[in-house]
Formats: structure tokens, sequence, C-alpha cells
């Protein structure tokens, strides 16, 4: 189970990569943006010197979250569906970098946002932009074996199954795979359950729920996980930190 540094905005990454050790994590995601790992901001020694931190805390990264680029822009944007090709190029160097952070963490796969917000734009359109997006980046993800998981989200292009299910049958790269957000499903009116039993096969990395007031309840397996600031597993407390709250639990 592995403790996602988004969790700690407000602390530098060595900071949060200690704290998530110290909560007994053996397992981190880490944010491809700022303040984290932007990867602009990392030259290849710094990569170099994280990895060895990261080692040297008995930590394993579990995925590179890129969907946000706040360093350039906000929680979903420059996306892969903007009328302006110089903003969807800066998507897919973003996602290209973190392709090769992730290799060099040796990290076996990083998450990106479904399309965009579709602000006006026609669904075939943006559907179109997505898929040529994609196609100048699975090269590199199927080079590196790195796989890019594609992450559904309420108000953007890929919120539910059934429209993961139609994107993911036009694409026969083994390389792209799905995220699943249990907050996400459940916002958009799907059981999660329901929905995660349906789309096991392209699963890459499983977000088994938000710790948070909303009275989330899923079961799979041991895995508890309840809302109201708590989680349980395998009939004990989840540990928890003041800063993280609400928080994410990655398995």
């Amino acid at each position: 189970m592995a403790y996602s540094t988004n969790a700690y905005t407000g602390f530098s990454l060595n900071e949060a990569l200690e704290r998530i050790k110290n909560l007994g994590f053996r397992g981190v995601e880490i944010m491809g943006d700022r303040p984290h790992l932007y990867p602009p901001d990392f030259s290849p020694e710094e990569v170099r010197r994280l990895a060895e931190t990261i080692n040297g805390l008995g930590l394993k990264v579990t995925n590179i979250n890129s969907f946000t680029l706040f360093a350039v822009g906000d929680t979903y944007l420059p996306s892969w569906i903007e009328e302006e090709e110089s903003l969807r190029k800066i998507r897919v160097e973003h996602t290209l970098s973190c392709l090769r952070l992730a290799r060099d963490l040796n990290c076996g796969n990083i998450s990106v946002p479904p399309g965009g917000p579709l602000r006006g734009m026609s669904r075939a359109r943006a559907m179109r932009l997505f898929y040529e997006g994609l196609e100048k980046v699975i090269p590199l993800a199927e080079e590196l074996e790195v796989k890019i998981l594609v992450e559904p989200e309420p108000g953007l292009l890929l919120e539910r199954t059934r429209e993961f299910k139609e994107f993911i049958s036009s694409v026969s790269s083994p390389a792209v795979g799905l995220n699943f957000d249990v907050g996400h499903f459940f916002c958009v009116g799907e059981d999660p359950v329901v929905a995660m039993e349906d789309l096991f096969q392209w699963m890459g990395i499983h977000i088994f729920g938000f710790v948070t007031s909303c009275g989330i309840e899923l079961r799979c397996g041991a895995l508890l996980l309840r809302g109201g600031g708590s989680g349980r597993c395998h009939g004990g407390p989840l540990p928890m930190d003041g800063p993280c709250a609400p928080g994410r639990y990655r398995a």
C-alpha cells in the first residue's frame, strides 16, 4: 500500500517522503508537478540523488502522478484537447518527461488526465485530439516499459465506465491502462465496486478510496475504507497524519 505526496503540498518532496515513511507506508506515489517533482526543475543528478533518498527510506515509487500542471497551468490545463497546438504540446512534453522520470525512479507507470474539460468542443473532436496526443507518447512508454494510466474524472472527457471502455477499445497498445479512482466513479453516480469489476482488466494501479467526510464505504477483499475522516484495514485503523486528511491510499 502506498500514500501520495499530493496530500503534502505544504511540504517539500523530501519532507513528504519522510512523513509517508514514518506513517508506515512502504510505497509512495509522487506528484509530477510543483511543489514536488516537476520534471524541468530537476537535473539528472538531482533525479539520481532523489532515487537514492527514496531507496534509503525503504520506499518504492508506485506511480508518478502526471495529472496536474500547476507549474504552468492548473489542475487540468494545458490538456490533451486544447484548441491551440502549442498548448497540447506542453501536455505531451510533460507526459514524455514524466515517463523518463518513472524509468529513472524504477516506477512502472504514470497517471494522466482523460483528455480535459470540453469547454464547448465537440466530443468527436476532443476524442480525436486525445488519441493524437497519446500517439505521440505511447512509443516512448513502450520503449521504457512504463504504463500510461488514464484516470477518469468528473467534468472531463472521460468520466464513466462506459466512456472509458469506448475509449480503450480503440487503443491497441498494452502500454495504456486505467488509473481507477474510487471517489471519481462514486461522484458520477456509479457503484465503485461494480465499476472496478467491469474495468479490472485495464487497471494498472488501484485507488481504493478517499478518506473524506462524504461517507464512502468500499469493501474490496480485506480492505475497508470509510468516510468521516477514518479508515480501517484488516480491522485496524489506517495511520493518519494531520496534513493528510483528506488523503489517498493506494494499493
